[in-house]
C-alpha cells in the first residue's frame, strides 16, 4: 500500500537523523532510493529521478535563496539590516517584536513567494534577536507563520492561482475572500505559537555565516531610506509584476519587460547589484568587503541548499512511485462536502507527497466534477483546496528543511514547530472557508 511505504519511510529518516545522526542530505537521499525500490521504479531510472528531482528543487531555489542571502549578509555587514531593525523597534517597542514582524510578513508576502520573503525579512530578526538577546524563535517563528498563510491561501501565488485556472474562478475574487480568513487566522497563529510550552522550550542560535555579528554605532549605519529601499526594492518589482499580470491583457514589449525584472530571480538579482553599490562605494567600503560578505553567505548556503535539493529527490520519487493516481482512486465516490472533500484530498497528498503545489494541482483535477452542479462558488473551492495544502509541512517538504536550517533546529524541533503550526492553519482555514461560504450563501451573493 503506497501510503504505508510514505510512514514508514519518514519514519526511517526520522530514526537515521534522530539516533543514528545522519546528516540531512546523506538521510534523505538513502531513503529516497529506498522508497524508489519499494515502489517500483526500475533501478536504471532511480538515479535519473533522485537527479531530475533535484535538478527542479534547487533550480527553483538555487537563485532565490543564494540572492537573497547576499543580499542579507550585504545589508548585515554595512549596518543596513540593523538600520531597519532599530526603526521597526522603534516604532513597535520590543514589547511587540513579534507584531512587527508579523505586519511586515503580511505586506511582503501578499505578492511574494515564502522563500523570497523569507530571505528577504530573515536577516532583519537575525539582527533583532541580537540586539534585544530575545529567542530566535520567539522573532522569528511569527515571520515564518505569517508568509507560510500568505503563500498558501493567495494568489497570485502559485497553489492558489494554478487552481483558480482550473476552476475558472475569479483571481480577484479569491484573493479578496481569502484575506478575510488568511490575515487573522495567519496573526492569530503567529502570536500565538511562540508562547505554546514546547516552543518556548527550544532557543536556537543564530545559523553561523548568515548574519553580521556586529553591534554597529547609529553613525556607523546607513541612512533609513536608503535600507529601506534596498530592503523593499525586490518588493515593489514582484509586486508590480504580479499586479500588471493580473490587470493587463494582452501582449507586448512593456509587458514582458515587466514580467521579466518582476520574476524573483531577476528582481533579487538587480537587488543585490544595487545593494553592492549603496552599501559598499556609496558609503566609502570598498568592493573586495563586499564581495568577502557574499562569499560568506554562500559559503553557509552550501549546506542548506544540499537539503533542500534532497527534499526534491525525495518528493520526486514519491510522485513517480504513483502515490497521487493512487490518492486519486481511493478517494474517488466519496460521498460528502464538495469543500470538505476538496480540503481532505489536498491534505493527504500534501502528507503523501510534501509539495504544496503538488497538492493543490492534483486535488483540484480531482475535485472539478464535483463543482459544477454543486451551488459552491469556485472562488471558495479554491480556497478550500488551497488551505488543505498547507497541511503536516513534515521532512518531505523541501520548504520544511528551509525553515529547519535557518532557525537551527533539530528534525523533531522543526516537526514540533513547524508541522503543528501548518496543521492548525489548514484546519482553521477550512472553518473559515465554510464560514465565508455561508455568508456568501446568506448575502445571496
Amino acid at each position: 500500500m503506497p501510503l504505508v511505504a510514505v510512514g514508514v519511510s519518514v519514519l526511517i529518516l526520522l530514526f537515521l537523523m534522530t539516533k543514528v545522526k545522519l546528516n540531512g542530505f546523506s538521510a534523505l537521499l538513502l531513503v529516497a532510493v529506498g522508497v524508489a525500490l519499494v515502489q517500483g521504479i526500475p533501478m536504471e531510472k532511480i538515479a535519473e529521478v533522485l537527479a531530475g528531482g533535484i535538478g527542479d528543487q534547487i533550480g527553483d531555489t538555487m537563485l532565490i535563496i543564494g540572492l537573497g542571502a547576499m543580499v542579507g549578509r550585504v545589508m548585515g555587514d554595512s549596518g543596513a539590516a540593523q538600520r531597519v531593525a532599530d526603526k521597526l523597534l522603534g516604532a513597535f517597542g520590543p514589547r511587540y517584536v513579534q507584531v512587527a514582524m508579523v505586519v511586515t510578513a503580511m505586506l511582503i508576502g501578499v505578492t511574494m513567494f515564502y522563500e523570497v520573503a523569507f530571505v528577504i525579512i530573515v536577516p532583519v530578526a537575525f539582527t533583532i534577536v541580537r540586539v534585544t538577546q530575545k529567542n530566535l524563535l520567539w522573532v522569528g517563528l511569527p515571520m515564518s507563520i505569517a508568509l507560510s498563510t500568505m503563500h498558501s491561501f493567495l494568489p497570485p501565488h502559485p497553489g492558489p492561482t494554478a487552481v483558480a485556472a482550473t476552476f475558472h474562478a475569479s483571481v480577484g475574487l479569491t484573493l479578496f475572500y481569502g484575506l478575510f480568513i488568511a490575515v487573522p487566522l495567519g496573526a492569530l497563529i503567529a502570536l500565538v505559537w511562540p508562547r505554546l510550552p514546547f516552543v518556548r522550550a527550544m532557543n536556537p542560535s543564530i545559523p553561523k555565516g548568515l548574519a553580521s555579528e556586529r553591534v554597529f554605532t547609529d553613525e556607523e549605519m546607513p541612512g533609513l531610506g536608503w535600507s529601506l529601499s534596498v530592503a523593499l526594492f525586490p518588493v515593489v518589482l514582484i509586486a508590480g509584476a504580479a499586479v500588471t499580470d493580473m490587470a493587463a491583457s494582452g501582449d507586448g514589449p512593456v509587458l514582458h519587460f515587466i514580467a521579466f525584472i518582476g520574476s524573483a530571480p531577476i528582481a533579487l538579482l538587480l537587488t543585490l547589484l544595487l545593494a553592492i553599490w549603496a552599501f559598499g562605494p556609496r558609503i566609502g567600503r570598498s568592493l573586495s568587503e563586499v564581495s568577502a560578505s557574499c562569499s560568506s553567505a554562500a559559503q553557509a548556503m552550501a549546506m542548506i541548499l544540499l537539503v533542500i535539493g534532497a527534499g526534491g529527490a525525495f518528493k520526486q520519487v514519491l510522485v513517480e512511485g504513483g502515490i497521487s493516481d493512487y490518492i486519486k482512486d481511493v478517494t474517488h465516490g466519496w460521498s460528502i462536502s464538495p469543500i470538505i472533500l476538496a480540503w481532505l484530498i489536498a491534505v493527504i497528498l500534501r502528507v503523501a507527497l510534501g509539495s504544496a503545489t503538488v497538492a493543490v494541482v492534483t486535488a483540484s483535477g480531482v475535485v472539478l466534477p464535483l463543482l459544477s452542479g454543486s451551488g459552491v462558488h469556485p472562488e471558495i473551492m479554491v480556497l478550500a483546496v488551497s488551505c488543505g495544502s498547507i497541511a503536516f509541512s513534515h521532512v518531505n517538504d523541501p520548504g520544511f528543511w528551509m525553515f529547519k536550517e535557518y532557525f537551527n533546529l533539530s528534525v523533531i524541533e522543526a516537526i514540533k514547530a513547524r508541522t503543528t503550526y501548518t496543521t492548525v492553519l489548514a484546519i482553521l482555514g477550512l472553518g473559515g472557508v465554510l464560514v465565508v461560504e455561508r455568508c456568501l450563501d446568506a448575502l445571496n451573493v
